[in-house]
């Protein structure tokens, strides 16, 4: 029996039977889905820990939803589109403020639905939160630079941003409330009103935070649904009332709900897809820093992370010593429940063993080998992380982004391979790079940068800070996530234009004196 310290205990089954629409929230009556966590599977029979149920609802209630959000934005002449900067500005502050009332609760719900460690557990909550705070001071600046009249080539201007319209949002289950607030907030504090539909896995910890919704932001701006996304997102997109569809998932998810859209060069999309990081290790690399910047940068949630490192490419002249300090460095690792903080914890899906164990057996039937004494080793719904060494074309986890504890290693002699590869992959979100020779470097990185977005210098690849942009390439994503960024992505340059005579001078004048348009204003929020 593994002892739950009381803090982090589930004392019953969490009956999860409400949703938001039009401000309000409402008791589902129909049909519901169980949800299951994988932490506790020698307990039962079924290997599965069943937490609770959530509503399964259906496409009446998607459609009522989108409603409610097309109803609240007008056609941009709604209350909350046309609102004052500070009004929604006050919803937002007061909506963090309710938010982190719930946080104890929240960080539980990650670590049980989706095994996330207590240490990530509480950062994602508190990074979400500094994002938010972040994304208001941001949206302050913007509305400020927007508080000036241009004046060019005898047209006087006024340029500000305004928000596009309905927001489709989709979150990811292994980022299930900061990636998925990364969509919402910005999309909302911008002016646009929202349909979101939380993630398969994550999906109860959302549930805490209805209240602050509903009380924190006007009917119609937030509207949240609960159930599967062929049944909820396939009817909203068929109407054509979306005007931006915000997804952070997988590349095939996005193409099919885009082209449900009947009138697609009206949809915006802002989309955080997947990835296939490579790690370029150089032949006078760190080994000891290198070493542990693959791990977290492969192992951190089990690799479950776009941003994580999916390949690593060495040097020919290094291969040895390198998977020798790396194998034992893996192996040393602890495998552990969320609340014991380790490295790897149970994987939350419970068919994702078959399928890294899979993945490891097509690439040794290939000719791969198991480098790591542990790699590979599965206890229900743990697995052990496993090098596989040599890696080629041939083979599924070359190709695929595996999404899961199984680290790919290819040699390379010459530094055309690995750009090779980046250049012939449908993805280029980031890439690590490790050495220490500035003639190697130099000109290594200004290919790089052509190829990803990201070139991580002996470092692993990641997300943060927030305030850098976060986007990727081809298949990897559409449009920039970061605090500023996203504000942006959001919304669209708009502007009121006037010859410069002196009776628009006086028109204009009026408007700001009398205070008649919260468009046509040079005050701003401090």
């Amino acid at each position: 029996m593994i002892k739950i310290p009381e803090q982090f205990k589930i004392k019953e089954q969490i009956i999860h039977n409400t949703y938001l629409i039009n401000g309000e929230i409402s008791i589902w009556d129909g049909d519901f889905v169980d949800v299951y966590s994988t932490l506790l599977t020698e307990n039962e029979d079924d290997n599965l820990f069943k937490l609770g149920i959530t509503p399964k609802m259906d496409k009446a209630h998607a459609l009522k939803a989108l409603n409610s959000a097309d109803k609240a934005f007008n056609n941009g002449t709604g209350y909350w589109p046309t609102m004052k900067v500070y009004e929604r500005i006050n919803c937002m502050e007061r909506f963090v403020n309710k938010m982190v009332e719930k946080r104890d609760e929240v960080v539980k719900l990650l670590m049980w639905e989706i095994g996330k460690n207590l240490k990530d557990s509480e950062k994602e909550f508190d990074r979400t939160v500094i994002y938010i705070k972040d994304t208001i001071e941001e949206y302050k600046n913007i509305d400020r630079d927007g508080a000036i009249f241009k004046n060019n080539s005898g047209v006087r201007a006024l340029i500000r941003r305004g928000p596009l319209g309905v927001v489709l949002c989709l979150g990811p289950y292994n980022y299930p409330l900061n990636e998925t607030f990364a969509l919402l907030i910005p999309a909302i504090i911008m002016g646009n009103t929202a349909v979101f539909k939380p993630a398969k896995h994550g999906v109860l910890l959302i549930a805490p935070l209805l209240q602050a919704f509903k009380e924190s932001f006007p009917p119609g701006v937030v509207n949240i649904v609960f159930g599967r996304g062929r049944e909820i997102a396939t009817p909203i997109m068929e109407t054509g009332k979306i005007n931006v569809l915000a997804l952070i998932g997988h590349s095939s998810s996005a193409n099919s709900l885009q082209q449900l859209h009947p009138q697609q060069n009206r949809l915006r999309l802002v989309l955080g897809l997947e990835a296939k990081n490579p790690a370029i290790i150089l032949e006078d690399a760190d080994l000891d820093l290198t070493i542990e910047e693959c791990i977290s940068g492969s192992l951190s949630f089990n690799g479950q992370r776009c941003t994580a490192i999916k390949i690593i490419y060495v040097h020919e002249n290094i291969k040895e010593k390198f998977l020798e300090k790396f194998s034992e460095k893996v192996d040393s690792l602890k495998l552990g429940m969320p609340w014991e903080n380790t490295l790897l914890t149970p994987l939350p899906e419970p068919n994702k063993p078959d399928y890294i164990n899979n993945l490891i057996e097509d690439a040794k039937s290939k000719g791969a080998k198991v480098i790591n004494k542990r790699g590979g080793e599965t206890q229900k719904n743990y697995v052990f992380p496993a090098i596989l060494y040599p890696v080629n074309s041939s083979m599924d986890v070359f190709n695929e982004e595996q999404f899961g504890p199984v680290i790919p290693v290819v040699s390379f002699s010459d530094i055309n391979d690995p750009i090779n590869y980046m250049a012939d992959s449908n993805y280029g979100q980031q890439v690590s790079v490790f050495g220490n020779d500035e003639n190697s470097l130099g000109p290594l990185i200004d290919s790089l940068v052509n190829l990803v977005c990201r070139v991580n210098l002996n470092s692993s690849c990641q997300r943060g800070p927030d305030v850098y942009p976060f986007t990727g390439r081809k298949d990897s994503a559409v449009a920039t996530l970061s605090v500023h960024d996203a504000l942006r992505s959001f919304s669209i340059r708009t502007f009121v234009a006037s010859k410069d005579n002196l009776g628009n001078k006086e028109i204009i004048r009026k408007l700001i004196d009398n205070k008649k348009s919260n468009f046509i204003r040079t005050d701003y929020y401090l």
